[in-house]
């Protein structure tokens, strides 16, 4: 099932998304739900990103070619740090570069949506807890990154969190294959079979110091590949089974 965040004739809901149309929902998608009787055509709603997180939970270096690639050590343990929520934006809407000195790069994600109240669980039990998985788009600034010591600031700017088109349940996260593309060039090519710290390996070594909530994001690392982007580009990352999160750039 692929479930859309849109608005609509100026009002916002949820929806089904059935082929090239979205049924809209009543109820919640982190509870119960049905379906109504109003149906769009998927062109004509304007997708938002589709959750709104208390909290965006993210993951440096967990893909091994991508420490090779930044000349750093496969990690013993999990590296986390946290994103700003203010940072999100949906598909199709703009990534806005701070300045044009620093190199500001690309990071597609695959994207966990966690589906309710999550504290202390076992990686046999984490999946039971996902509602699904979208794409995203870590944007990052690299000398922030490398020079504050820490990453929040460099990962929060306004714009830099994209995540979309929808969330997608039911699939297995373990071997999705993950691309990004600039300007129809491909940039980004692998598989989340080459993560360190699988899916549910991350959702169960969160859940043991925080509570996870509905609606909740972790992002699980991004693949080799990564590279800068300038303004006029439009960055594309596709994720198998899933679909396109697309954004311009200026």
């Amino acid at each position: 099932m692929k479930f859309a965040r849109y608005s609509q004739n100026g009002q916002v809901a949820y929806g089904i998304v059935d082929g090239d149309q979205v049924i809209e929902i009543e109820g919640s998608i982190f509870g119960e739900f049905k379906p109504t009787n109003k149906k769009y055509p998927l062109p004509t709603v304007h997708l938002l990103a589709p959750c709104q997180p208390s909290k965006m939970l993210c993951f440096g270096l967990n893909y091994a070619l991508h420490a090779a690639e930044a000349k750093l050590e496969i990690p013993k343990t999990p590296i986390l740090f946290l994103k700003a929520p203010s940072s999100i934006i949906g598909p199709g809407e703009t990534i806005v570069l701070p300045d044009h000195q620093n190199r500001i790069d690309y990071e597609a994600e695959l994207t966990i949506v966690m589906k309710d109240v999550t504290k202390g669980v076992s990686p046999d039990d984490a999946l039971k807890h996902v509602l699904g998985y979208t794409c995203g788009n870590d944007v990052s600034h690299r000398p922030y990154q490398h020079g504050d010591g820490q990453w929040c600031r460099a990962k929060s700017f306004d714009t830099f969190g994209p995540l979309g088109p929808w969330i997608v349940t039911d699939i297995d996260p373990s071997n999705l294959a993950i691309q990004t593309f600039v300007n129809g060039q491909m940039k980004q090519n692998s598989n989340t079979n080459d993560l360190i710290f699988n899916v549910p390996f991350l959702i169960s070594w969160l859940s043991q110091c925080m509570t996870l909530l509905p609606g909740d994001v972790i992002m699980t690392g991004t693949p080799s590949g990564v590279g800068r982007l300038k303004t006029g580009d439009v960055v594309d990352v596709i994720i198998e089974g899933i679909g396109k999160l697309s954004n311009p750039v200026k």
